[in-house]
């Protein structure tokens, strides 16, 4: 076991991929929003034309510039067609949906999969932690979370699906229901995301494509499982040779004793028959001139 577990980690060897500042692997707002999400998104100067991931206005008004992009009808989603952990109807989420409240009367998203950063932020696994570089600042990892809550609660992001329903095919390995292609974003938003984040680190892996670094990580948390499975049965194997070993000098010890103990018994008796024994009778004491003899009546 311990041979194959040795193997494997020899075999599989990988090391974490670098990190840097986001301004070294982004020059700008642009391929902060374009690289970053392999063409999830699109980078667009003209705003009428372009969503936002984040709103304040009591209506979501995505919903305006999907149909005036030809997206979506006049009334409006009756389905939600990304699939992990989405809704398949889009819907009102209960009074205790705050991290993503936007998308209080309209999301695709659950509160249970959006009911904290923390959850968003682990929801597919660590190799998917944005902060994997270390502690982003509070204004650039609010701009993840927003991100996150805009993919998982917005309708319109499933207007974008890469593979959409018509040419989805489920036997194709290539072929998803959970990818985005090339959806357009306000310039603004994304120039705000590189400056909130441009002095914090990320993983600078294929030009920081979340994804390539995420495929990074994967391989190096499963290096560090395989490492810590070895240390394991290396621990157990010690402490089984160190009993044996204990076990082996009890029975050495043993036999030396009851080895000793017949040799001893073997010259007792060879002494004996040559007449000259180790130990003699004790001698008979004469009794005293003059005193009492036991069972004599003399005196």
């Amino acid at each position: 076991m311990v041979c194959a577990l040795a193997c494997q980690a020899a075999q599989s060897t990988v090391s974490a991929p670098e990190c840097k500042r986001f301004d070294a692997i982004y020059p700008t707002g642009k391929e902060l929003c374009e690289k970053m999400w392999d063409g999830a998104f699109v980078y667009e100067p003209d705003e009428n034309n372009a969503y936002t991931m984040w709103f304040f206005d009591s209506e979501n008004p995505n919903d305006d510039v999907a149909r005036a992009l030809g997206k979506l009808g006049p009334s409006g989603h009756d389905t939600c067609h990304l699939q992990y952990f989405h809704k398949d109807v889009p819907g009102p989420e209960p009074d205790g949906f705050t991290e993503c409240h936007p998308w209080k009367n309209s999301a695709c998203c659950t509160h249970g999969t959006v009911e904290t950063h923390t959850k968003l932020k682990e929801g597919y696994g660590k190799e998917y932690h944005w902060d994997r570089c270390g502690a982003l600042s509070p204004e650039c990892e609010r701009f993840f979370v927003q991100e996150a809550c805009f993919y998982e609660c917005d309708p319109n992001a499933g207007l974008y699906r890469k593979y959409a329903p018509h040419i989805y095919n489920e036997s194709n390995p290539d072929h998803n229901e959970w990818q985005m292609h090339g959806m357009p974003i306000k310039a603004s938003y994304c120039d705000a995301w590189f400056t909130a984040c441009r002095k914090d680190k990320f993983c600078a892996s294929a030009g920081g494509s979340f994804f390539s670094c995420a495929t990074e990580y994967e391989n190096v948390d499963k290096y560090a499982e395989l490492q810590a499975q070895l240390e394991i049965e290396q621990a157990k194997n010690s402490d089984s040779e160190d009993m044996n070993t204990a076990t082996v000098i009890g029975f050495v010890s043993a036999g030396v004793v009851i080895f000793a103990l017949i040799a001893c018994g073997c010259v007792l008796i060879i002494k004996e028959r040559a007449g000259k024994p180790l130990f003699s009778k004790l001698l008979d004491t004469p009794a005293a001139h003059g005193g009492h003899v036991v069972g004599n009546s003399n005196i």
